[in-house]
């Protein structure tokens, strides 16, 4: 008992620090942009490389894990961790921090990979307090990069080399204390779904963040929009026909988790549009350093895991897809606040806190939202799916966000995440008042 203890302690905190690199980056970036002589748009480019980068990573890493072993994988993602940390660390230039960066979001799969070890360890009864332990950690990760920047005082390279430490003690505890059953998976990962998922979102990216700049009718920005949905086309073509695709097309449509889907897509988006604006705000109008722009969303970072840990006994009162809605009504409050007024810590203050609260009930909630009208056969991939959005809504957020703020200021970059964060609240309040009662049987 004691042994499984550890193990789940040690993969918690490996999940914790591959959920580091997604948001230490975010109040380096006014830093980097002085550093680098980028402008914001291009500079947004080593959050969104990173969050990109995970989102292919979640559903492949965790293809390869059945099929190699979740330990094992795990470990490869740690090490590409080390790698990519480091190699951030000593970039001099854009492109090899962007390079580096792609190598650290590989690190996003370690939760799933988790899971899948937790599962083979834990007593079923022990089971559901495990899986909360390490989603738990996702709230640490997230607010807890921030912080971590700040206590580095912003300095990227002291930052990365810190990672790749952090990411080389986690390596070697997992190797010394995780064991696993050998794995029995079978089949062949869907490379070439990644590799057309990376093209279609790169390009699509692209286009939304350098669109100001280069002109939204000019040949480039309108022929990257052309190439991303040929390009999408074919990838949902060949997934159909594939055995084992990187996502599966149905479960994206599948009227039990079409709401959770959007939803998660939309909060992600929300979220990270939200905290990388006030970053920029914090930094920009009131002059804070980076530790300051940690403190700030500090009520965030605390209330997202204390809620999540808490949101059992409110799913058992209600349902997901209205805690969801819920949850999202806050964050867009969160948003509007910021939109409105800025001029002042309180101000960041209040509406971090209303953000930490929505966020964390959302995010609890979403993953049984994503799975209680589905099949149990296929609560994984619902599950993968549901994850993969999320993080594809935070890259675009990233890409989004930047283009915005360039063009039109902070008032209005909060005036798209408050839009988004509506949209999920209406899309799960609906949801809930259409779907809430029916079956697994009904949905299918």
């Amino acid at each position: 008992m004691y042994k499984n203890s550890w193990a789940v302690a040690v993969l918690a905190f490996a999940v914790a620090v591959g959920t580091l690199q997604m948001t230490v980056v975010v109040p380096l970036l006014p830093g980097l942009e002085r550093q680098l002589h980028a402008p914001p748009t291009t500079v947004s480019w080593t959050l969104t490389a990173g969050l990109l980068s995970g989102a292919v990573s979640i559903p492949l890493l965790a293809r390869l894990g059945d099929m190699y072993g979740q330990r094992t994988v795990s470990l490869v993602a740690l090490g590409l961790l080390i790698t990519g940390s480091a190699l951030s660390a000593v970039a001099g230039t854009l492109p090899l921090l962007i390079a580096g960066r792609v190598l650290q979001g590989t690190a996003a799969p370690l939760l799933p990979l988790a899971m899948g070890l937790v599962r083979q360890m834990v007593p079923g009864n022990r089971l559901p307090s495990a899986i909360g332990v390490l989603s738990a950690t996702i709230g640490v990760g997230s607010g807890g990069g921030m912080i971590f920047a700040g206590l580095l005082d912003g300095n990227h390279r002291t930052v990365f080399w810190a990672l790749a430490g952090l990411a080389a003690l986690s390596f070697v505890l997992v190797a010394a204390v995780v064991r696993e059953a050998p794995a029995r998976g079978s089949g062949r990962p869907d490379l070439a779904g990644a590799a057309l998922v990376t093209v279609w979102l790169v390009c699509l990216l692209l286009a939304i963040s350098k669109g100001a700049a280069w002109g939204w009718t000019s040949p480039l920005t309108l022929g990257l929009f052309v190439v991303a949905v040929a390009v999408a086309a074919v990838w949902v073509a060949t997934a159909r026909r594939t055995a084992s695709p990187l996502i599966e097309i149905p479960m994206l449509l599948h009227r039990g988790t079409v709401g959770a889907t959007v939803a998660s897509f939309l909060l992600g988006f929300a979220l990270f549009a939200a905290i990388t604006t006030v970053s920029a705000v914090a930094q920009g109008a009131l002059g804070a350093s980076v530790l300051q722009v940690g403190v700030y969303l500090l009520p965030t970072t605390m209330l997202m895991l204390v809620v999540s840990v808490l949101a059992g006994p409110l799913m058992r009162r209600f349902t997901a897809s209205a805690l969801v809605a819920g949850g999202s009504a806050l964050v867009t409050a969160a948003a509007v606040w910021l939109a409105v007024s800025r001029s002042s810590g309180a101000d960041l203050y209040g509406a971090a806190t209303l953000l930490g609260l929505g966020v964390g009930l959302g995010y609890a909630a979403l993953g049984t939202m994503a799975v209680e009208h589905v099949e149990p056969a296929k609560t994984a991939a619902a599950g993968g799916v549901n994850a993969l959005v999320r993080v594809v809504g935070s890259s675009v957020a990233g890409a989004v966000g930047a283009a915005v703020l360039s063009s039109g200021g902070a008032g209005w970059t909060f005036g798209v995440a408050a839009g988004a964060a509506l949209l999920a609240a209406l899309l799960a309040a609906l949801f809930a008042a259409v779907y809430g009662n029916l079956s697994r049987k009904e949905l299918a």
